[in-house]
């Protein structure tokens, strides 16, 4: 009897930077300022949540006549939110609490992290960038991969972005998020 272990995982990076697109940096506290401690800059890396909407993408990319939209250059949006709880992720649908517009994924997204044969070809690599002005919020905390911008679109995948970013109506937010698919 042969016996996989196939699994889907993902990790999404979260960057703030500033008018300048410089990346921000947190302001030190007492004790990293007492002992002279480097500021730490505001990039944030997380596991994500294959969602059971997911599960059904991805099973439905399997068939020959598919019935839903792909996470694509077409139809790929991210939608971040103020809502993370951390109780049932994998149920999302969405964000909980959603704040600011779907935003589209950038131009040259999604796309494999290697070419076809070579060691990444399995890691598909999303990007959604929010522009200076898109967003103007405290606390987001979590971050929704969507097959459309409507109330219909499907998540793909859901993760919650620690510590929660505060991004002013100057500051830019790009969100990275890359999916492994492992057959092992």
């Amino acid at each position: 009897m042969i016996s996989s272990k196939g699994k889907v995982r993902g990790l999404v990076t979260v960057t703030v930077r500033d008018c300048n697109g410089n990346v921000k940096y947190f302001k030190n506290g007492f004790w990293r300022s007492l002992l002279r401690m480097k500021e730490r800059p505001m990039i944030f890396k997380h596991h994500n949540t294959i969602t059971s909407q997911g599960d059904g993408l991805i099973a439905d990319l399997l068939v020959s006549n598919p019935t839903q939209n792909k996470v694509d250059s077409t139809n790929g949006y991210m939608r971040v939110g103020t809502g993370w709880t951390g109780s049932t992720p994998k149920n999302n649908t969405g964000v909980n609490t959603p704040t600011g517009s779907f935003k589209k994924l950038d131009s040259t997204f999604p796309k494999t992290q290697a070419a076809f044969g070579s060691s990444g070809q399995n890691v598909v690599l999303y990007r959604t960038s929010f522009a200076a002005g898109d967003l103007n919020a405290n606390g987001i905390n979590e971050v929704a991969l969507m097959n459309g911008n409507t109330s219909a679109a499907k998540c793909l995948a859901y993760a919650q972005i620690t510590p929660a970013v505060n991004v002013t109506s100057a500051d830019s937010l790009q969100i990275d998020w890359q999916i492994t698919v492992s057959g092992s």
